[in-house]
């Protein structure tokens, strides 16, 4: 059986993923973060983070691109629950909402694993805690990325206004990067971490858009 290429793509991301992880976790390791934390990749990360040190003004920038990611993802479960009222059926519900559900499940989990899984801890020990945290990957910059990259491919499909639906997906792209970027600034994660974070993240949005086309043919192929 041949399997769509995109489906493809989404498996080597995520190798891309595992490979990149373990070289995280065995090249060039030093104790170079709080508390003599090891750190892998140490010299480039250790560089990055004196160069860029640690910013209050780019941390809540960050946080704020965070939560209107949520928020976003938080529009589409409303459509989606407002389609299964309506319809009364979850078999009626527009298959590509319950393909972003399960992505947003996905990001869910991991996030979870990787705070029980540790790779690398945080460069500096946040504010109420007394020990370094996880911090890889940044699941702050993969949680940007998939919901606002959900957004750019989805959200066209729910605007009328062919002008609104042209900004909207260069607008999530760039919240998107701006979400990664803001983060490394901010300086709590090291840059193999929001690196790691960025490839995750292409995972989910490469298999959810091709689970997106997919469904979207199964869908034309039923009005014929």
């Amino acid at each position: 059986m041949k399997i769509d290429r995109r489906f493809m793509t989404a498996f080597y991301t995520l190798v891309l993923f595992i490979v990149w992880t373990v070289l995280v976790k065995v090249v060039d390791t030093a104790a170079i973060g709080p508390m003599d934390t090891v750190v892998g990749f140490s010299s480039i990360n250790g560089a990055v983070h004196e160069a860029l040190g640690t910013s209050d003004l780019w941390y809540r920038a960050s946080e704020i691109l965070g939560y209107l990611a949520i928020l976003l993802c938080g529009v589409f479960a409303i459509i989606g629950l407002v389609q299964l009222i309506q319809r009364k059926s979850l078999a009626k519900v527009d298959k590509r909402l319950i393909a972003a559900g399960v992505i947003y499940v996905c990001v869910i989990i991991a996030y979870i694993l990787f705070d029980k899984v540790v790779v690398n801890y945080r460069p500096v020990i946040m504010p109420g805690e007394t020990a370094p945290e996880p911090s890889y990957p940044s699941t702050h910059a993969m949680l940007g990325c998939v919901g606002y990259g959900v957004g750019a491919i989805l959200l066209p499909d729910y605007l009328k206004n062919p002008t609104v639906s042209g900004l909207v997906r260069p607008l999530c792209w760039i919240l998107a990067v701006l979400t990664a970027v803001t983060r490394l600034l901010s300086g709590v994660h090291w840059l193999t971490d929001i690196i790691g974070g960025i490839i995750l993240s292409a995972f989910f949005l490469t298999a959810f858009y091709a689970a997106y086309v997919k469904l979207g043919r199964m869908k034309r192929k039923r009005r014929k």
